[in-house]
């Protein structure tokens, strides 16, 4: 009994230990769930909300510098392109801020927005490349859009909603949709140049591609909610390897690190690390809940946010938890959810008959579904509960 009572201490004590320090800076509240990964550009962060603000934050004192209102959630990650901050909205609108001001440049209106269901939480982000800014809506369509002056330079007719955010690379436009097509463009045409059909589930059919992609050393990885990750050649749109989680959605866009892919998966609740060169896993933590954001790297720490409102950094070799930072909403509501072992109170069902209360109790815990960014030592992200976050890291 003793030593079972000395192992508890240690593991308490060690747990403060590597603890110590991860207290937040500050935070920002709004009025809605932040779902938006923020962008710093100078002294600024740049965020959006559900409150339908999109907000600029100092980022030293966390004060507000400015905040514009659209007409509809902005649950799209933010574009730095020189003076300009661009952001999609669900009103079905792109904007171009004046990144000082928050002035309004111009805005572009494409042919309506559309929500597939309740856990289509994001909306394709604007990339940046060459003066042009890419954009996915959920009319179906692609667009090519003059940075300056939003205007149109092409848009392509995909076969389903587009919440998924392009990437770009070598003059090619990678990006999947919701009839489970994954394309790749030319930047400067919007010519199609392959396009690869995701293989569905029994359960989940058109494979919906719901989030990015990434591309690395001519391989493009990405996720889909028929339960597989993909890696296609970049230059044929041929497959390299998949592997296929049984049972659960994989939403998150991957990260790489050195030689390695990290993930999170919905419902099966893990983080995998993967051999990029052939999928062959390196290791595999278990989680308490669902990760729907990607990992980001600072000082050999990997980084990346769950549903239980925790943020939890680890090391990227071995899987082992180093760090853990609660947000507010998880403190509060913690046990709204969980019992004293961690798993699942025996009362709460998440996908009973009452699924709708349930999920609203889980966004309670200020869930982390933005992806941090790192900007000297400090985490920025959102939260459900409302919040954008800075917590300092060493």
């Amino acid at each position: 009994m003793k030593k079972i009572i000395s192992f508890t201490l240690l593991m308490i004590v060690s747990f403060m230990v590597f603890s110590q320090g991860l207290k937040e800076k500050w935070i920002f509240k709004t009025n809605g769930r932040v779902y938006s990964t923020p962008a710093v550009s100078g002294n600024a962060v740049l965020f959006g909300s559900g409150d339908s603000c999109f907000y600029s934050v100092d980022k030293l004192s966390g004060k507000l510098n400015w905040a514009y209102r659209t007409n509809g959630p902005v649950y799209s990650d933010p574009a730095v392109s020189g003076k300009v901050v661009i952001f999609g909205s669900a009103d079905g609108n792109l904007y171009s801020l004046d990144i000082q001001t928050g002035k309004l440049n111009w805005k572009f209106a494409a042919e309506g927005e559309k929500m597939l269901d309740m856990w289509d939480y994001y909306l394709s982000s604007p990339k940046v490349s060459q003066g042009v800014v890419y954009w996915g809506s959920g009319d179906g369509f692609m667009y090519a859009i003059d940075c300056n002056s939003g205007k149109v330079k092409w848009k392509f007719k995909s076969g389903g909603i587009i919440h998924a955010t392009p990437a770009i690379a070598d003059g090619i436009v990678y990006f999947g949709d919701y009839a489970g097509n994954f394309y790749a463009l030319n930047a400067e045409s919007g010519m199609q140049v392959w396009q690869f059909r995701t293989v569905g589930d029994l359960y989940f059919p058109n494979g919906e591609v719901q989030k990015g992609a990434i591309v690395d050393s001519g391989t493009v990885y990405f996720g889909s909610r028929d339960y597989n990750i993909y890696a296609l050649d970049v230059k044929t749109g041929r497959g390299k390897w998949n592997m296929k989680e049984v049972g659960s959605w994989i939403i998150a866009t991957p990260a790489i690190y050195h030689d390695n892919i990290y993930f999170g998966t919905s419902d099966t609740h893990r983080f995998y690390c993967l051999r990029k060169a052939d999928g062959k896993i390196i290791w595999q933590i278990p989680l308490p809940m669902r990760v729907y954001g990607s990992a980001a790297v600072n000082n050999n720490i990997l980084w990346f946010g769950c549903f239980d409102g925790k943020l939890r950094g680890v090391d990227p070799l071995t899987g082992e938890i180093k760090y853990e930072y609660q947000t507010v909403g998880s403190k509060e509501n913690y046990t709204k959810v969980y019992g004293v072992d961690g798993k699942f109170r025996k009362d709460f069902e998440l996908y009973g008959k009452n699924y709708l209360e349930a999920e609203r109790t889980i966004h309670s815990l200020g869930s982390i579904l933005s992806t941090p960014v790192i900007d000297d030592n400090t985490l920025y992200f959102g939260s459900s509960d409302g919040g954008l976050y800075a917590v300092p890291v060493e």
